[in-house]
């Protein structure tokens, strides 16, 4: 096992770390991780300010993180990643990299794709701006692919934890079956009798996710602004690591995110009371990120401060308001 390092910042159940994930993920135990819950940068044709990867070297670059989460996951642990699509170089063709990716990890790496999952972002901004603003040649890309790898045919997994809230008509179909529903055999043959009429406390969520990411008024946001720093670029909203964790971990759990960003995956885990590591390259960012876990009556110059100590250097944690430095 590799040399271990002090994070950047501890909370009561995370801890944060800047550097390397293929060194990071070295440090910890084999088939100790429930999950591991990312966003990695994209393949984009344009460098972004959070850094990608070339198209044509993305899909090695990305299988030698995949290869070693695998041994670090736990037998019915998941790899959940979000990848955003991506236009060919200077033309309005699509590129396939992230279906490439996806079938490498299975046929080469070894994972069981447990379900594909499509995120509907529907505040999306219209893009590319080439194809869709200008020649208006496309639509706009709001929708990214969400693959759930597994390491076993079946993977730790509870979709009662992610049931969505019943609409009015099916609350009231509950109630009343007999008056909104009369059974009757489809032209399959197949017979559904009554079984719409029972309360499972929610409907069964499809593969397809709407979630908006429009945080433009969140904490995160709000304190950058105050204490003057950059959030963030490509943020993910807080339902979509949500969804996932609960469906697929029980408290008390491991949740890794090796792209850590903003750590939205570590604060998410931390509110559903889950232990979580995140790792981040950016000392940038992972000092950002303490905004997210700082008390709700901290001082701007408290915010500064802790924001200072951690992209200096210091280990510091955010349990203990009076005392930075990590022994």
């Amino acid at each position: 096992m590799a040399e271990f390092q002090k994070p950047a910042y501890i909370t009561e159940l995370g801890e944060s770390y800047i550097g390397n994930s293929l060194e990071l993920l070295e440090t910890l135990e084999d088939e100790s991780i429930n999950l591991v819950m990312t966003s990695p940068p994209f393949a984009l044709q344009r460098k972004k300010a959070y850094g990608n990867e070339d198209q044509a070297e993305y899909i090695d670059w990305f299988t030698q993180f995949a290869v070693l989460v695998k041994k670090k996951l736990k037998q019915d642990g998941s790899f959940v990643v979000d990848f955003g699509g991506a236009y060919m170089k200077g033309v309005p063709v699509r590129s396939l990299y992230n279906f490439r990716v996806l079938i490498k990890l299975v046929d080469e790496v070894g994972f069981h794709l447990a379900e594909d999952f499509y995120w509907f972002n529907p505040s999306k901004l219209p893009s590319p701006i080439e194809w869709v603003n200008k020649r208006k040649l496309r639509v706009k890309d709001s929708v990214n692919t969400v693959w759930w790898f597994s390491k076993t045919e079946f993977p730790k997994s509870d979709i009662t934890k992610v049931l969505a809230p019943y609409s009015d008509r099916m609350k009231k179909l509950i109630e009343d079956p007999e008056k909104f529903y009369e059974a009757k055999e489809r032209p399959s043959g197949h017979n559904i009798g009554k079984s719409f009429g029972k309360d499972n406390g929610g409907s069964i969520p499809p593969n397809l996710l709407q979630i908006p990411n429009s945080e433009a008024t969140s904490l995160y946001l709000r304190r950058c602004k105050q204490i003057g720093i950059k959030a963030h670029p490509a943020r993910f909203p807080s339902k979509l690591p949500e969804f996932f964790i609960k469906m697929l971990t029980d408290e008390g759990d491991l949740v890794v995110d090796i792209f850590g960003g903003s750590n939205t995956t570590g604060y998410v885990a931390e509110q559903l009371n889950r232990r979580w590591k995140s790792f981040e390259l950016s000392n940038e960012y992972v000092a950002a990120s303490t905004l997210r876990f700082l008390p709700d009556s901290s001082t701007v110059e408290y915010l500064k401060e802790t924001y200072e100590n951690v992209l200096q250097g210091q280990s510091v944690s955010l349990n203990d308001p009076t005392a930075f430095e990590l022994t």
